[in-house]
Protein backbone atom coordinates (compact mmCIF):
# COMPACT_ATOMS: atom_id res chain seq x y z
CA UNK A 1 0.00 0.00 0.00
CA UNK A 2 1.22 3.40 -0.82
CA UNK A 3 0.88 6.13 1.33
CA UNK A 4 -0.79 9.22 -0.29
CA UNK A 5 -1.08 13.06 1.32
CA UNK A 6 -3.47 15.60 0.81
CA UNK A 7 -4.94 18.66 2.27
CA UNK A 8 -8.77 19.61 2.12
CA UNK A 9 -10.27 22.63 3.78
CA UNK A 10 -12.26 22.11 6.79
CA UNK A 11 -15.84 24.38 6.94
CA UNK A 12 -16.72 25.13 10.34
CA UNK A 13 -13.34 25.64 12.14
CA UNK A 14 -13.65 28.93 14.75
CA UNK A 15 -10.76 28.63 17.37
CA UNK A 16 -7.72 26.64 18.91
CA UNK A 17 -10.15 23.97 19.93
CA UNK A 18 -10.79 23.11 16.14
CA UNK A 19 -7.61 22.20 15.54
CA UNK A 20 -7.60 19.89 18.59
CA UNK A 21 -10.77 18.26 17.80
CA UNK A 22 -10.08 17.91 13.79
CA UNK A 23 -6.87 16.04 14.04
CA UNK A 24 -8.04 14.11 17.00
CA UNK A 25 -11.18 12.77 15.20
CA UNK A 26 -9.24 12.28 11.95
CA UNK A 27 -6.08 10.04 13.63
CA UNK A 28 -8.82 7.59 15.01
CA UNK A 29 -9.52 6.40 11.90
CA UNK A 30 -7.92 3.25 10.72
CA UNK A 31 -6.50 4.15 7.45
CA UNK A 32 -5.09 7.42 8.61
CA UNK A 33 -1.18 8.16 10.15
CA UNK A 34 -1.00 11.76 9.85
CA UNK A 35 -3.24 14.54 9.98
CA UNK A 36 -2.52 18.16 10.80
CA UNK A 37 -4.87 20.85 11.33
CA UNK A 38 -4.56 24.55 10.47
CA UNK A 39 -7.02 27.01 11.59
CA UNK A 40 -4.98 30.29 9.74
CA UNK A 41 -5.76 28.48 6.40
CA UNK A 42 -9.01 26.35 7.61
CA UNK A 43 -7.10 23.12 5.89
CA UNK A 44 -6.07 20.22 7.17
CA UNK A 45 -3.26 17.89 5.79
CA UNK A 46 -3.80 14.32 5.73
CA UNK A 47 -1.20 11.10 5.17
CA UNK A 48 -2.76 7.32 4.96
CA UNK A 49 -4.19 4.70 2.61
CA UNK A 50 -6.60 5.78 0.72
CA UNK A 51 -6.63 3.45 -1.95
CA UNK A 52 -8.06 4.58 -5.53
CA UNK A 53 -10.51 7.09 -4.19
CA UNK A 54 -10.76 10.53 -5.59
CA UNK A 55 -10.06 13.94 -3.28
CA UNK A 56 -13.94 14.16 -3.07
CA UNK A 57 -14.57 10.76 -1.91
CA UNK A 58 -11.80 11.05 0.76
CA UNK A 59 -13.04 14.47 1.41
CA UNK A 60 -16.91 12.79 2.16
CA UNK A 61 -15.43 9.91 4.01
CA UNK A 62 -13.21 12.51 6.34
CA UNK A 63 -16.49 14.40 6.82
CA UNK A 64 -18.40 11.81 8.48
CA UNK A 65 -16.29 11.44 12.27
CA UNK A 66 -16.39 15.86 11.65
CA UNK A 67 -19.84 16.15 10.83
CA UNK A 68 -21.61 15.61 14.44
CA UNK A 69 -18.99 18.39 15.70
CA UNK A 70 -20.13 20.70 12.98
CA UNK A 71 -17.61 20.40 10.41
CA UNK A 72 -17.39 19.67 6.71
CA UNK A 73 -14.57 18.56 4.84
CA UNK A 74 -13.83 19.52 1.01
CA UNK A 75 -11.39 20.20 -1.43
CA UNK A 76 -13.18 23.95 -2.15
CA UNK A 77 -11.78 26.40 0.16
CA UNK A 78 -14.68 28.04 2.16
CA UNK A 79 -16.30 31.59 1.24
CA UNK A 80 -16.32 33.29 4.14
CA UNK A 81 -19.70 35.22 4.06
CA UNK A 82 -20.80 37.30 7.29
CA UNK A 83 -24.04 38.03 8.04
CA UNK A 84 -24.55 41.46 8.93
CA UNK A 85 -28.32 40.84 9.32
CA UNK A 86 -28.10 38.82 12.67
CA UNK A 87 -27.14 41.96 14.09
CA UNK A 88 -30.14 43.69 13.79
CA UNK A 89 -31.53 41.19 16.54
CA UNK A 90 -28.36 40.59 18.41
CA UNK A 91 -27.81 43.85 19.10
CA UNK A 92 -31.06 44.56 20.56
CA UNK A 93 -30.99 41.62 23.01
CA UNK A 94 -27.64 42.39 23.70
CA UNK A 95 -28.95 46.02 24.80
CA UNK A 96 -31.75 44.33 26.90
CA UNK A 97 -29.08 42.19 28.69
CA UNK A 98 -26.89 45.60 29.56
CA UNK A 99 -30.02 47.17 30.48
CA UNK A 100 -30.94 44.23 32.71
CA UNK A 101 -27.38 43.81 34.41
CA UNK A 102 -27.27 47.70 34.99
CA UNK A 103 -30.57 47.39 36.25
CA UNK A 104 -29.56 44.24 39.13
CA UNK A 105 -26.27 46.35 39.65
CA UNK A 106 -28.31 49.46 40.87
CA UNK A 107 -31.15 47.45 42.94
CA UNK A 108 -28.34 45.55 44.38
CA UNK A 109 -30.01 42.29 43.65
CA UNK A 110 -26.33 41.33 41.79
CA UNK A 111 -23.06 42.65 42.04
CA UNK A 112 -21.45 41.09 38.74
CA UNK A 113 -18.55 43.91 38.34
CA UNK A 114 -16.78 45.37 41.48
CA UNK A 115 -13.84 47.53 41.09
CA UNK A 116 -12.61 45.22 38.53
CA UNK A 117 -12.94 42.41 39.91
CA UNK A 118 -14.80 39.05 38.81
CA UNK A 119 -17.30 37.70 41.10
CA UNK A 120 -19.04 34.39 41.07
CA UNK A 121 -22.43 35.83 39.39
CA UNK A 122 -19.84 37.20 36.33
CA UNK A 123 -18.23 33.82 36.74
CA UNK A 124 -21.29 31.73 36.28
CA UNK A 125 -22.98 33.85 33.05
CA UNK A 126 -19.15 33.57 31.64
CA UNK A 127 -19.68 29.64 31.80
CA UNK A 128 -22.96 29.75 30.28
CA UNK A 129 -21.43 31.69 27.61
CA UNK A 130 -18.63 29.43 27.27
CA UNK A 131 -20.83 26.62 27.39
CA UNK A 132 -22.46 27.40 24.55
CA UNK A 133 -19.48 29.23 22.17
CA UNK A 134 -18.04 27.24 19.50
CA UNK A 135 -14.28 27.26 21.96
CA UNK A 136 -16.49 24.51 24.27
CA UNK A 137 -16.53 22.29 21.04
CA UNK A 138 -13.72 20.43 21.82
CA UNK A 139 -15.46 19.62 25.27
CA UNK A 140 -18.31 18.64 24.05
CA UNK A 141 -16.45 16.42 21.43
CA UNK A 142 -14.49 14.96 24.09
CA UNK A 143 -17.59 14.01 26.34
CA UNK A 144 -19.31 12.44 23.24
CA UNK A 145 -16.09 10.60 22.43
CA UNK A 146 -16.37 9.67 26.20
CA UNK A 147 -20.22 8.60 26.27
CA UNK A 148 -19.89 6.57 23.32
CA UNK A 149 -16.72 4.47 24.47
CA UNK A 150 -19.31 3.51 27.90
CA UNK A 151 -22.55 3.19 25.41
CA UNK A 152 -20.69 0.05 24.23
CA UNK A 153 -20.65 -1.18 27.56
CA UNK A 154 -24.83 -0.59 28.29
CA UNK A 155 -23.66 2.04 30.81
CA UNK A 156 -25.06 5.48 30.03
CA UNK A 157 -25.78 7.07 33.44
CA UNK A 158 -22.94 6.63 36.20
CA UNK A 159 -20.10 7.81 33.54
CA UNK A 160 -22.07 11.16 33.00
CA UNK A 161 -22.42 11.77 36.99
CA UNK A 162 -18.89 10.58 37.48
CA UNK A 163 -17.76 13.14 34.62
CA UNK A 164 -20.14 16.05 35.78
CA UNK A 165 -18.88 15.21 39.51
CA UNK A 166 -15.22 15.82 38.92
CA UNK A 167 -15.45 18.23 36.92
CA UNK A 168 -16.62 20.61 39.44
CA UNK A 169 -14.82 19.40 42.38
CA UNK A 170 -11.77 19.33 40.15
CA UNK A 171 -12.50 22.71 39.05
CA UNK A 172 -12.69 24.50 42.79
CA UNK A 173 -9.78 22.37 43.94
CA UNK A 174 -7.41 23.25 40.82
CA UNK A 175 -8.76 26.73 40.45
CA UNK A 176 -8.36 27.33 44.50
CA UNK A 177 -4.96 25.89 43.92
CA UNK A 178 -3.89 28.59 41.27
CA UNK A 179 -5.47 31.04 43.71
CA UNK A 180 -2.77 29.65 46.65
CA UNK A 181 0.37 30.03 44.39
CA UNK A 182 -1.12 33.72 44.23
CA UNK A 183 -1.13 34.36 47.69
CA UNK A 184 2.61 33.98 47.01
CA UNK A 185 2.81 36.99 45.00
CA UNK A 186 2.56 40.07 46.23
CA UNK A 187 1.20 42.47 43.29
CA UNK A 188 1.54 45.69 43.49
CA UNK A 189 -1.39 48.16 42.18
CA UNK A 190 0.28 48.72 38.80
CA UNK A 191 0.67 44.72 38.68
CA UNK A 192 -2.88 44.10 39.75
CA UNK A 193 -4.08 46.54 36.43
CA UNK A 194 -1.55 44.62 34.37
CA UNK A 195 -3.00 41.20 35.28
CA UNK A 196 -6.93 43.04 35.04
CA UNK A 197 -5.55 44.35 31.82
CA UNK A 198 -4.86 41.13 30.32
CA UNK A 199 -8.15 38.93 31.16
CA UNK A 200 -9.86 41.96 29.39
CA UNK A 201 -8.13 42.07 25.91
CA UNK A 202 -8.25 38.14 26.40
CA UNK A 203 -12.31 38.32 27.23
CA UNK A 204 -12.04 41.49 24.03
CA UNK A 205 -10.74 38.80 21.64
CA UNK A 206 -13.24 36.19 22.73
CA UNK A 207 -15.92 38.31 21.92
CA UNK A 208 -14.53 39.73 19.13
CA UNK A 209 -14.15 35.99 17.94
CA UNK A 210 -17.83 35.13 18.70
CA UNK A 211 -18.93 37.93 16.42
CA UNK A 212 -17.49 35.73 13.25
CA UNK A 213 -16.21 38.74 11.34
CA UNK A 214 -12.73 39.57 11.79
CA UNK A 215 -11.21 36.59 10.59
CA UNK A 216 -7.56 38.06 11.81
CA UNK A 217 -9.08 38.05 15.31
CA UNK A 218 -8.91 34.05 15.83
CA UNK A 219 -4.97 34.04 15.84
CA UNK A 220 -5.07 36.40 18.88
CA UNK A 221 -6.93 33.66 20.83
CA UNK A 222 -4.06 32.06 23.90
CA UNK A 223 -4.36 28.25 23.66
CA UNK A 224 -3.15 25.90 26.59
CA UNK A 225 -0.02 24.50 24.86
CA UNK A 226 -1.21 21.97 22.31
CA UNK A 227 0.80 18.67 24.02
CA UNK A 228 -0.56 19.22 27.08
CA UNK A 229 -4.35 19.53 25.41
CA UNK A 230 -3.40 16.45 23.53
CA UNK A 231 -2.84 14.06 26.27
CA UNK A 232 -6.30 15.67 27.80
CA UNK A 233 -8.32 14.65 25.12
CA UNK A 234 -7.06 11.29 25.05
CA UNK A 235 -8.13 10.69 28.12
CA UNK A 236 -11.74 10.04 26.58
CA UNK A 237 -10.30 6.99 24.65
CA UNK A 238 -9.51 4.66 27.88
CA UNK A 239 -12.94 2.64 28.72
CA UNK A 240 -12.21 2.50 32.96
CA UNK A 241 -14.77 3.13 35.65
CA UNK A 242 -12.59 5.88 36.84
CA UNK A 243 -12.06 7.45 33.43
CA UNK A 244 -15.03 9.86 33.78
CA UNK A 245 -13.51 11.23 36.37
CA UNK A 246 -10.05 11.56 34.75
CA UNK A 247 -12.06 12.90 31.47
CA UNK A 248 -13.99 15.75 34.07
CA UNK A 249 -10.37 17.00 35.66
CA UNK A 250 -8.95 16.81 32.00
CA UNK A 251 -11.14 19.60 30.72
CA UNK A 252 -9.06 22.11 33.18
CA UNK A 253 -6.85 21.73 30.76
CA UNK A 254 -8.17 22.00 27.39
CA UNK A 255 -7.74 25.07 25.27
CA UNK A 256 -10.75 27.24 26.36
CA UNK A 257 -10.46 30.62 26.21
CA UNK A 258 -12.99 31.56 28.58
CA UNK A 259 -11.38 29.08 30.98
CA UNK A 260 -7.99 30.35 31.32
CA UNK A 261 -9.35 34.04 31.25
CA UNK A 262 -10.82 32.47 34.38
CA UNK A 263 -7.72 30.87 35.62
CA UNK A 264 -6.03 34.07 35.14
CA UNK A 265 -8.16 35.63 37.42
CA UNK A 266 -8.04 33.31 40.21
CA UNK A 267 -4.25 34.11 40.21
CA UNK A 268 -5.08 37.79 41.41
CA UNK A 269 -7.44 36.54 44.60
CA UNK A 270 -4.68 35.00 46.78
CA UNK A 271 -6.75 32.39 48.09
CA UNK A 272 -7.85 28.82 47.69
CA UNK A 273 -11.49 29.39 48.80
CA UNK A 274 -12.25 32.46 46.24
CA UNK A 275 -10.20 31.13 43.28
CA UNK A 276 -11.37 28.01 43.70
CA UNK A 277 -15.37 29.04 43.85
CA UNK A 278 -14.84 31.34 41.31
CA UNK A 279 -13.38 28.37 39.14
CA UNK A 280 -16.58 26.20 40.60
CA UNK A 281 -19.61 28.79 39.68
CA UNK A 282 -17.15 28.97 36.22
CA UNK A 283 -17.78 25.02 35.75
CA UNK A 284 -21.56 25.32 37.08
CA UNK A 285 -22.38 28.07 34.36
CA UNK A 286 -21.37 24.99 31.93
CA UNK A 287 -23.34 22.61 33.51
CA UNK A 288 -26.53 22.73 31.77
CA UNK A 289 -25.43 22.75 28.31
CA UNK A 290 -22.71 20.26 28.65
CA UNK A 291 -25.39 17.60 30.93
CA UNK A 292 -27.42 18.08 27.73
CA UNK A 293 -24.53 17.16 25.19
CA UNK A 294 -24.11 14.15 26.96
CA UNK A 295 -27.37 12.86 26.97
CA UNK A 296 -27.98 14.05 23.41
CA UNK A 297 -26.77 15.05 20.12
CA UNK A 298 -27.49 19.07 21.33
CA UNK A 299 -25.17 21.36 19.90
CA UNK A 300 -25.62 25.36 18.84
CA UNK A 301 -23.18 25.11 16.62
CA UNK A 302 -25.48 23.25 13.73
CA UNK A 303 -28.57 25.27 14.67
CA UNK A 304 -30.18 27.81 12.25
CA UNK A 305 -30.22 31.14 15.05
CA UNK A 306 -26.55 30.31 15.51
CA UNK A 307 -25.12 33.63 13.75
CA UNK A 308 -27.45 35.43 15.99
CA UNK A 309 -26.73 33.84 19.64
CA UNK A 310 -22.64 34.21 19.15
CA UNK A 311 -23.08 37.64 18.00
CA UNK A 312 -25.10 38.36 20.59
CA UNK A 313 -22.80 35.99 23.11
CA UNK A 314 -20.00 37.70 21.39
CA UNK A 315 -21.32 41.57 22.45
CA UNK A 316 -22.41 40.35 25.97
CA UNK A 317 -18.82 38.81 26.56
CA UNK A 318 -17.22 42.77 24.69
CA UNK A 319 -19.44 44.41 27.13
CA UNK A 320 -17.47 42.20 30.23
CA UNK A 321 -14.38 43.10 29.03
CA UNK A 322 -15.20 46.62 28.98
CA UNK A 323 -16.47 47.02 32.19
CA UNK A 324 -13.52 45.00 33.38
CA UNK A 325 -11.19 47.52 31.57
CA UNK A 326 -12.85 50.47 32.61
CA UNK A 327 -13.11 49.86 36.09
CA UNK A 328 -9.44 48.67 36.25
CA UNK A 329 -8.44 51.92 35.06
CA UNK A 330 -10.31 53.64 37.75
CA UNK A 331 -8.76 51.50 40.76
CA UNK A 332 -5.69 52.56 38.61
CA UNK A 333 -6.58 56.41 39.17
CA UNK A 334 -5.71 57.02 35.48
CA UNK A 335 -9.97 58.03 35.26
CA UNK A 336 -13.14 58.77 36.98
CA UNK A 337 -15.48 55.97 38.05
CA UNK A 338 -18.05 56.25 35.12
CA UNK A 339 -20.85 53.91 36.62
CA UNK A 340 -22.14 54.87 39.86
CA UNK A 341 -22.49 50.51 40.74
Amino acid sequence: MTAQTHTFHVHGMHCNACILLTESELKDLPNITYAKSSLKNHSVEVKGDFGDKTPEQIAEELTVPLKPHGYTVSIERQQKVVKWDDFTIAVPIALAFALLFIALQKMGIVNLVSGGDVTYGTAFVIGIIASLSTCMAVVGGLVLSMSATFAKEGDKIKPQLLFHGGRLVSFFILGGVIGAIGSAFTLNTSATFILSAVIGIVMLTLGINLLDVFPWAKKLQPSMPKFIAKHAHGVSKFNHSFTPVLVGIATFFLPCGFTQSMQLYTLTTGSFLQGGFTMFAFALGTLPVLAAISFSSFSITNSSKSGIFFKTAGLIVIMFALFNLLNSLVVLGVIPPLFNF
